[in-house]
């Protein structure tokens, strides 16, 4: 067996592990950093794939910015745990079973009669001069363009989501509102007051 599939199964089981741990960790911040670690994991692997640049933007898009992004958001959501917890056993058989509903529907949507990888050949490397950049966007934007926008649109929801949830109005907090600021003319503002002078 060559080093470079040794490297291959290390990094892919520490990918698996950490993606159990992201599920399985009772405190949200806890799943959060799993995740940046399976994100650094999966990297390394596209890294060994050939696709430099969807390994360095996974690693500066989604660890630097996105992880930071979801640890304010599970920070500010003061999530109550026990909460949580108390319906974990009763809801476990319809967990599982949904859980399973989507493993078998995955499996039929990405097996092998449909994508071909039976009939797949050796990787094919190419020369120094190669820039997996372009036929990265030349892909995007002509064979899987309508995918890119689906993406693009469920990203938009994703950050409406964040921000609707994040935005409660506490009773003990004051806030602004433009409309009202707006509204207000300068006789509402300034009072003249007039006062008789001192010796």
């Amino acid at each position: 067996m060559s080093v470079e599939k040794i490297l291959f199964y290390i990094f892919s089981a520490i990918l698996l592990g950490a993606a159990v741990l992201i599920v399985t960790r009772k405190n949200p911040v806890h799943s959060v950093l799993w995740l940046v670690v399976a994100f650094f994991n999966a990297a390394i692997l596209w890294m060994m794939l050939e696709a430099e640049f969807l390994s360095i933007v996974l690693v500066l898009v989604y660890v630097g910015a996105v992880m930071v992004l979801f640890l304010f958001v599970v920070m500010m959501l003061d999530i109550n745990i026990t909460e949580l917890r108390a319906g974990f056993v009763r809801n476990l058989p319809v967990a599982v079973l949904v859980a399973a509903v989507m493993m078998a529907e995955i499996l039929l949507v990405v097996g092998s009669s449909h994508f071909g990888l039976d009939k797949v050949a050796a990787p094919v490397r190419h020369g120094a001069d190669y820039n997996n950049t372009a036929e990265l966007g030349f892909a995007l934007f002509t064979d899987h363009l309508y995918a890119f926008e689906i993406a693009a649109v469920i990203l938009l929801v994703g950050i409406i989501a964040a921000i609707s949830l994040t935005l409660r109005k506490r009773p003990e907090t004051k806030y602004q509102d433009p409309s009202k600021q707006i509204s207000v003319k300068s006789t509402d503002r300034l009072k003249m007051v007039k006062m008789d002078g001192e010796d």
